[in-house]
């Protein structure tokens, strides 16, 4: 009998100690009519400037968000955020000390599609948060509701509760406005429609050249500058900044004050270039194809984002050489872009290699997934660890040019899994997972690895290797891939870059330099001690030459074009 008491009076004490803060989060009717399903967000912060929501990230700063499901939410409904909920950095509430704290929800709302990845060309059902115009963001996404940030105490070992409202809603966006020489174009890709089973649309801001309305018989090359979601054509400028505009923001990666005017007067500059006598006259274009899975689809054809490369290359394209009088044949046509943009630029030279002319990779996402960023996607049976008989060991996931660690895998995956289950994070890994898994048999990616444990699944890596390797597919396909991409090939990386991208370029570089009949005749650059985003000039900080990537490229297209171009081109029109 005492030792039953002494259980039972065991466990209330361990409730008592373990018991923690619960959170009541929900809407009025007065901001939605309707039961909605989603994602609600709780984010706890130290300081409430900028927002709660705004500090969440990978630096060590971050501010805890926890997340929950949620499945037709009505308004005046709780959905309860405790102890179970999934949290980063802390895995739990019950993790958290005690303190003041400032908190905020979002409910990052999704919709349903049917989307036709299943067997046979069936349709599957699946909730995804549709992007809204502002590239895949649960931060701003016009719709999304917040609560306003609420100052608490939270008491270790209490039983609290708090009720956070979300009685605020993010405002649409407006689009952006045509200009003398930047214009917009959108149409409804039908490929993309019938994938997702409502209509789908691509966008795309065009930079016109000079002389563009005065040359109605010049017909132009054109260069796809690759990247994340672009809100409007950055970088371009027909007025110089003030001269008296403030200079007192600070860049912490570049230890630079006043980077907002040098950014500025660079696109001032690049106008001047662009509108000068002997610039060369082109159509510049950037590509928005945000979807709802990320801020861009990665510009291939995908089990789970649907025909992207497709509708891009043969829908997208085509409409805006026609509109704008491209000269619409391969030889006349480049890609480059960095980061995202950089793996882009590449994919679409290996999976259209008539299609276009050379591509400039910058700093490409893993472009070899034995390299992929700081482990063998093949070999090892971990992501987030390295493993041996009596230590693991915890991979970085970013780290600076000094080598020093920003972040661990593990932990960038865990804030991607606290915003989104079912990788519907809108983040990094989960679009690598979305592009390049097969789809699963509930409609959503296949997991290249558990997300919470990070043990890799080596049939979905089987999968990843034939379809998204590039350096596996050259290296399978270079006896008929070969004769195509010849000469095309432009890889820059910097060789401390922050997400460890330059290990698969070492890989890449290898068999470029080794390959035969054809030999590649590529270009593989690296900057000394050169961070994220180096892009190949060695005579600029990377801070300025990050800034330059429509102006780096063009001495190399010109003599591409001139060297490479069909008998009978156009190669004058142009040149006025």
């Amino acid at each position: 009998m005492h030792r039953l008491l002494l259980t039972l009076f065991g466990c209330t004490f361990l409730a008592n100690v373990h018991a923690q803060a619960t959170f009541s989060v929900s809407f009025p009717n007065a901001q939605n009519k309707t039961a909605l399903d989603g994602r609600v967000l709780l984010i706890l912060a130290k300081t409430n400037k900028p927002e709660p929501r705004e500090q969440v990230s990978d630096a060590v700063e971050t501010a805890q968000i926890f997340g929950v499901d949620v499945n037709g939410l009505k308004p005046g409904q709780i959905a309860v955020v405790d102890a179970g909920a999934f949290g980063y950095p802390k895995r739990s509430l019950k993790d958290l000390p005690s303190g003041d704290y400032y908190v905020q929800a979002v409910l990052h709302k999704y919709e349903t599609f049917q989307v036709k990845n299943g067997p046979n060309g069936t349709r599957r059902t699946v909730k995804l948060p549709m992007d809204r115009g502002e590239g895949q963001n649960w931060r701003t996404a016009p719709g999304n509701l917040v609560s306003k940030p609420q100052k608490i105490t939270i008491k270790t070992g209490s039983r609290q509760s708090f009720a956070v409202v979300m009685n605020q809603v993010n405002p649409p966006l407006d689009e952006p406005k045509d200009t003398k020489f930047i214009k917009h174009i959108k149409i409804q890709s039908q490929r993309l429609t019938e994938f997702w089973g409502r209509p789908m649309y691509l966008g795309a801001h065009i930079l016109l050249p000079a002389g563009f309305d005065e040359h109605p018989e010049a017909r132009y090359p054109i260069c796809i500058n690759h990247g994340h979601f672009p809100s409007n054509f950055d970088g371009f400028s027909e007025t110089p900044p003030p001269a008296n505009m403030d200079t007192t923001d600070y860049v912490e990666r570049f230890k630079i004050h006043g980077y907002k005017k040098i950014v500025a007067q660079e696109a001032y500059d690049f106008y001047k270039k662009w509108t000068s006598k002997d610039f060369p006259r082109m159509l510049i274009i950037e590509i928005q194809h945000a979807n709802p899975y990320y801020d861009d689809s990665y510009a291939v054809n995908s089990e789970n984002l649907g025909p992207y490369g497709d509708a891009i290359m043969y829908e997208l394209l085509p409409e805006i050489e026609k509109r704008f009088r491209g000269i619409g044949q391969g030889w006349a046509r480049f890609t480059y872009g960095g980061s995202t943009g950089g793996w882009e630029a590449l994919a679409a030279q290996v999976f259209y290699p008539d299609e276009f002319n050379g591509c400039f990779a910058a700093c490409p996402d893993p472009i070899a997934f034995d390299a992929y960023t700081v482990f063998n996607l093949y070999k090892d049976k971990n992501a987030y660890y390295a493993e041996g008989p009596f230590r693991r060991t915890p991979r970085p996931g970013q780290r600076n040019y000094l080598g020093q660690v920003k972040v661990t895998l593990e932990e960038t995956n865990h804030r991607e899994l606290a915003l989104g289950t079912h990788s519907r994070s809108g983040d990094q890994f989960d679009i690598w997972e979305a592009v390049y898994s097969p789809a699963g048999p509930d409609g959503y990616p296949k997991r290249i690895w558990d997300k919470l444990t990070g043990d890799i699944d080596p049939t979905v890596a089987t999968y990843w290797r034939d379809h998204y390797d590039l350096l596996h597919i050259l290296r399978r396909d270079w006896k008929t891939l070969g004769p195509k991409v010849t000469g095309k090939i432009h890889i820059y990386c910097g060789d401390m870059d922050n997400y460890y991208l330059n290990n698969a370029v070492y890989l890449m570089e290898d068999f470029l330099k080794s390959v035969q009949n054809p030999s590649a005749s590529s270009e593989v650059a690296y900057g000394d001690r050169a961070e994220h985003c180096w892009n190949g000039d060695p005579t600029q900080p990377n801070y300025i030459s990050r800034l330059r990537y429509n102006t780096l490229y063009i001495d190399k297209i010109l003599k591409r074009i001139e060297t490479s171009a069909p008998k009978g081109a156009d190669l004058k029109s142009w040149r006025y």
